[in-house]
């Protein structure tokens, strides 16, 4: 089979699997993949994810230009072409709207804690961009600022976007991005996150080499979740306490905020709160 059929195959296959896990729906989402240095295909426009041909595919050329195909590209063709032009490594681009991940968006919280070894070896953290409208300059700009240090970033109000070198690469990533934080939301359900340590953290970052990880930025520890950013990323930001010594370190009570700056108490956590002014009282 030719490379350009190969790829028409596994753009159809990562759209039947988007859609299959809900992760899109309706005509949601698109997929673009290098055909070479100077060509890409991308998903046609207005058509369900699990419901395309290879035939469907568009190709253009680096500046979006339809070079074949029966249909008109995806109106988010631009922000896959700030990425491939951030990112020369990147073969791949998929974005989709996991529901869960797409929560975390919508409620202005990244995925950056330090709860998960497997995340941090793979994507490090997976920041918000700004929001900004679907289809125009704007949303390139806002991924710009972060692609070329994350494999995976949360799009504000909107969903998410993962890149790879491979295109299936690109999908087990989106996979990763929706598990992660559906982890991350049942551990808040329960009302409390047990975080890895600064020193875990490094190890792992660490192990990347080892495991043939490649990244494309390093780690930077921000111990208290404070951290902006001001202009591009420069580093995968990753909150994670310091506790000489320890693997895993109790969240700090104040670390648990809501994006709307509210302090969120367990039902433990504001009893034990009230105990102790009553005693102060005494």
């Amino acid at each position: 089979m030719k490379r350009e059929e190969a790829l028409r195959a596994d753009i159809v296959e990562v759209g039947r699997r988007l859609w299959q896990r809900g992760y899109v729906a309706s005509n949601d989402g698109n997929i673009s993949v290098r055909l070479d240095e100077h060509r890409l295909l991308t998903t046609p426009r207005s058509v369900s994810k699990g419901f395309m041909t290879p035939d469907m595919m568009v190709m253009t050329d680096m500046a979006g230009r339809k070079l074949a195909g029966d249909r008109d590209a995806s109106s988010e063709l631009k922000m896959h072409l700030a990425v491939y032009e951030a990112r020369h490594d990147v073969q791949a681009v998929v974005h989709a709207h996991p529901p869960l991940a797409t929560g975390f968006a919508v409620a202005g919280i990244p995925l950056d804690r330090a709860v998960l070894a497997e995340v941090i070896t793979t994507l490090g953290s997976i920041p918000i961009a700004d929001y900004a409208t679907p289809s125009t300059e704007e949303l390139p700009q806002a991924v710009r600022k972060f692609i070329k240090v994350h494999d995976a970033v949360l799009l504000a109000n909107h969903g998410a976007v993962a890149v790879a070198t491979d295109l299936m690469g690109a999908y087990y990533k989106m996979e990763t991005i929706e598990h992660f934080a559906h982890i991350s939301l049942v551990a808040r359900q329960l009302g409390h996150e047990r975080v890895l340590s600064q020193e875990e953290v490094q190890r792992l970052q660490g192990l990347r080499g080892s495991y043939g990880i490649a990244s494309p930025a390093p780690i930077c520890i921000d111990p208290g979740g404070t951290a902006g950013v001001t202009g591009e990323a420069s580093c995968q930001v990753v909150q994670a306490p310091r506790t000489a010594g320890a693997r895993l370190v109790d969240e700090p009570l104040g670390a648990r905020l809501g994006g709307d700056g509210e302090i969120r108490l367990t039902y433990r956590e504001l009893t034990a709160l009230i105990e102790e002014a009553v005693r102060a009282l005494r």
